[in-house]
C-alpha cells in the first residue's frame, strides 16, 4: 500500500464514521505499488451501512469530497451495489484489493 494512505488510516477511520460506513477498501495500483505518479489518484470500493436514500447520497458524496480534501488527489468511489449489479463491470481482482476500515 502507498504510504499516503498507511499513514493517514486514523483519518480515514474517522471519515468513514462520519459518513456510515461499513468497510473501505482501497483498489487499484495503491495497492501494489509504493508511489503514485500526479495523474494517478486513488480508487476507493465502499460498503454503506443500511441508510434511507437521502442519507445515502449525503454520505456518498461527503466520503468522496472528505477523501479528495484528505488526500488532495482525486478519488473514485466504486460502491459495492454498483459493481455487483452493473452488468459491465469487470469483476473485482481480489489481489488488488486491500481493506482499510470495517470488517
Amino acid at each position: 500500500m502507498i504510504p499516503d494512505v498507511a499513514e493517514r488510516t486514523a483519518e480515514v477511520s474517522d471519515i468513514c464514521r462520519q459518513f456510515h460506513v461499513a468497510r473501505l477498501d482501497l483498489y487499484g495500483k495503491a495497492v501494489t505499488a509504493d508511489s503514485l505518479t500526479d495523474e494517478d489518484g486513488l480508487t476507493f470500493i465502499v460498503d454503506f451501512q443500511s441508510l434511507p436514500l437521502g442519507d445515502y447520497f449525503d454520505s456518498y458524496f461527503g466520503l468522496l469530497e472528505s477523501m479528495e480534501e484528505l488526500f488532495g488527489i482525486p478519488i473514485k468511489l466504486l460502491t459495492e451495489n454498483a459493481i455487483a449489479t452493473n452488468p459491465y463491470s469487470r469483476p473485482v481482482d481480489e489481489a488488488a484489493k486491500l481493506r482499510v476500515y470495517g470488517d
